[in-house]
């Protein structure tokens, strides 16, 4: 299998590198973007990304626009909200915005690998 391509858009330094412990054992590369705007951005500029991890609440840009504006050029491409705000009634609204799956932080190394499953394999 090629390398796949990630992106994490995250401000939280923790949480990214908590992300990126995880996925760096996958076999992957992994470009780190601090917030919607550059979140944008890199996947502008990077037309082989696989998939997102996308942090709802962002500085410049949050999560659900980044991600609409994302998927208006590329709508195959899946994004995965990542938040700490975990009520059953905004999983469904986060996943309105365009999102392809939900996950709460404290995100469980086991969830991340059944999205790489679901949406690389």
């Amino acid at each position: 299998m090629e390398k796949v391509k990630i992106l994490i858009a995250e401000d939280n330094r923790i949480s990214y590198e908590y992300l990126r412990e995880i996925l760096k054992n996958e076999g992957t590369d992994i470009l780190l973007a601090k917030n919607g705007t550059e979140a944008v951005k890199i996947c502008e500029e990077n037309t082989d990304l696989d998939l997102v991890f996308m942090d709802i609440k962002m500085p410049e840009m949050d999560g659900g626009e980044a991600t609409r504006k994302i998927k208006s050029m590329r709508p195959e491409l899946p994004i995965i909200a990542q938040t700490a705000y975990a009520l059953n009634d905004e999983r469904e609204a986060i996943l309105k915005k365009g999102f392809d799956a939900y996950l709460a932080k404290p995100i469980q190394r086991k969830e991340i690998q059944a999205i790489l499953d679901k949406f690389l394999h």
